[in-house]
């Protein structure tokens, strides 16, 4: 019988290198846990941060306009509404800051380019109007008061109504009417500008759209409330109440339609009016101006009762691919921003070229120089488009002249002063529309595609045979 085999024992070498592995093992569980607790811990802490989603340091009411003492409150958004001061140009659109001397009448130092030096032929589209006095590149929301109190176009006679995109109006408003917000929106419009420009102090502020109280997006414009119930009505909707009725989404483009829109000052009172009564197309909008008689002015060189457009970025962007896909304003131009445990908007409104990795790589999966590459494509399209457009309305405004000046009887002048003011309203809407066509590419092409028409057709009624003058009486 063999002796039994005995197993060796350990070596003190062996020994204390298993004791190092455990060790090594404990000292690594240790710090696995330690990291794990702390991700735990940092995970709970962002949570009740983000329960309590602002500081109350102030209370806010009902007229508190003063965006500074909302950003007490709220401090990361007022940090990115104080950067609307920047002024940078996208390939069309926006403003490099040009240096001027302040002179008593017009303290400011720096201002936009003149859109007017920079394309005569808008001389003159607007012959005889205030807009062939100045008319200047779009700057951000924190000039949007100083630029139209200090506007050459300030030389004409300006009512009131013209705060209500250039200010901010809701207390105004109500301390006008003593507490009616629409008596005091009617008084406000028909003073004269400079009256009226007593009654306000800031541009846009935190609550033209928020309410103090609960922070919700809410409409404060009567023009809008007014105009979205017009525009409800001929859709099919009655009595429709854009506070009551509206969505969140909807209102995050509806408080930036309070001001991006075409209106008109409707009577001697200068009532601030939408015309969306039958709809907001462009044709829809020239309808009912045509069936209210309206025109801004006489046309110094034809005689021709015309229309001046002024932002209707709502009325272009809701023809496009975004609104129909329930695509917001705030969406592309104060997308959302993560700062912490926060989920804010950011209320540095601007391009989405700006800012396009938060403005739309949200949606769309391409990379930058693809998706600017994109916008710009449209952009130069529509710019192109713009160009021969202006070009027909000149040629129509010279025949038109050359016309009255050969003594052409007025029923043949008449017939192409109708196809001028409709040209001028067609091409003046995407002039004056601030996206390049890019809210709505193929309605923008149609809208201008439809201008050359009318200026072609114009010219077309002054080659044809003059209609014989009236016999004089014996």
């Amino acid at each position: 019988m063999q002796p039994s085999e005995q197993t060796p024992s350990p070596t003190p070498t062996q020994s204390s290198g298993q004791l190092a592995k455990f060790g090594l093992v404990v000292v690594v569980a240790a710090l696995v846990t330690i990291a794990g607790l702390a991700l735990l811990v940092s995970i709970f802490e962002r949570k009740q941060e983000a329960k309590n989603p602002f500081f109350r340091v102030v209370e806010l009411t009902d007229e508190t306009e003063d965006p500074a003492i909302w950003g007490k409150n709220f401090p990361i958004q007022y940090d990115t509404y104080k950067r609307t001061v920047d002024q940078v140009r996208t390939r069309y659109g926006g403003s490099e800051a040009l240096p001027r001397t302040p002179t008593a009448a017009d303290p400011r130092s720096v201002v936009a380019q003149s859109k007017l030096e920079q394309d005569p032929r808008l001389k003159i589209m607007w012959a005889g109007y205030a807009f062939a006095l100045d008319t200047r590149e779009d700057r951000g929301h924190a000039y949007m008061l100083d630029d139209q109190t200090y506007t050459g176009r300030q030389a004409r006679p300006q009512p009131g109504a013209c705060l209500n995109c250039h200010a901010s109006t809701y207390v105004a408003h109500k301390r006008a009417g003593q507490g009616d917000l629409l008596k005091g929106f009617e008084l406000v419009n028909a003073l004269p500008f400079a009256e009226a420009r007593k009654l306000v102090k800031h541009p846009v502020t935190c609550i033209d759209c928020h309410d103090p109280a609960t922070l919700a997006l809410r409409i404060t414009r009567p023009a809008f409330i007014e105009g979205i119930r017009h525009l409800k009505a001929a859709q099919g909707i009655k009595d429709y109440d854009v506070n009551r009725m509206a969505t969140r989404q909807e209102l995050r483009s509806f408080v930036c339609a309070q001001c991006h829109v075409e209106y008109y000052f409707a009577g001697e009172r200068k009532r601030l009016t939408f015309p969306w009564h039958k709809g907001n197309k462009i044709e829809d909008i020239l309808a009912y101006y045509d069936e209210a008689k309206f025109a801004d002015w006489t046309h110094a060189e034809t005689g021709a009762p015309v229309l001046k457009v002024q932002h209707p970025e709502f009325e272009l962007w809701s023809q496009g691919i975004h609104a129909r896909s329930g695509v917001a304003c705030a969406d592309c131009h104060m997308p959302y921003m993560r700062v912490g445990a926060y989920k804010v908007s950011d209320h540095h409104v601007r391009s989405p070229l700006l800012n396009i990795n938060k403005a739309c790589q949200t949606c769309h999966r391409w990379p930058e120089r693809e998706l600017e590459a994109r916008a710009q494509l449209i952009q130069d399209r529509t710019y192109q488009m713009r160009n021969r457009a202006l070009d027909a309305l000149m040629d129509l405004i010279n025949d038109i002249k050359t016309a009255k000046a050969a003594g052409r009887p007025e029923a043949d002048l008449a017939a192409a002063r109708s196809f001028h003011r409709k040209a001028q309203f067609y091409v003046d809407f995407i002039e004056a529309e601030n996206s390049t066509g890019f809210h709505a590419p193929q309605e923008a092409m149609r809208i201008l595609g439809e201008a050359i028409d009318f200026c072609r057709q114009g010219q077309m009624t002054l080659r044809q045979s003059p209609s014989p003058s009236p016999t004089p009486k014996q």
